[in-house]
């Protein structure tokens, strides 16, 4: 199972690992995310792909034809499926709210979420006098 923050764990079902792993077979272990020219993403899950450093959404998963990029061109990663709450509510499970997705592109779909939240707790923590406090 992905990992989920301890802060988090009880916004999600209990039944969270069946409903993520029937998300990840509906995506045939795919990435089910549109890239930036409106093809799906299709990274497979587990496997070792070869993404672009001028451009992450392209990559190579023939790792034969690898051998023939200049290596500075290149990052090998493995691609580890993730299910993203397209709302941004764990507890809101229903299949058209979850996507599978990598890294790549459930972190690029997060990341605006993720700066609202960051910049909140900012504040919060400024207020409370606790800018540099533990997280």
């Amino acid at each position: 199972m992905s990992p989920i923050r301890a802060s988090e764990r009880d916004r999600y079902p209990d039944d969270w690992p069946a409903i993520r792993a029937r998300i990840l077979v509906r995506a045939n272990g795919r990435c089910e995310f549109t890239c930036a020219d409106g093809r799906r993403c299709n990274a497979p899950n587990g496997s070792i792909i070869a993404r672009m450093k001028d451009d992450k959404e392209r990559w190579c998963s023939d790792l034969e034809a690898v051998d023939y990029l200049p290596t500075e061109s290149y990052d090998l990663v493995r691609v580890v499926l993730t299910v993203a709450h397209l709302n941004h509510q764990p507890e809101d499970c229903r299949d058209e709210n979850l996507k599978a997705g990598c890294q790549l592109h459930h972190l690029r779909y997060d990341a605006e979420h993720h700066r609202r939240n960051a910049a909140w707790t900012r504040r919060s923590r400024k207020r409370n006098g606790e800018l540099f406090a533990e997280a």
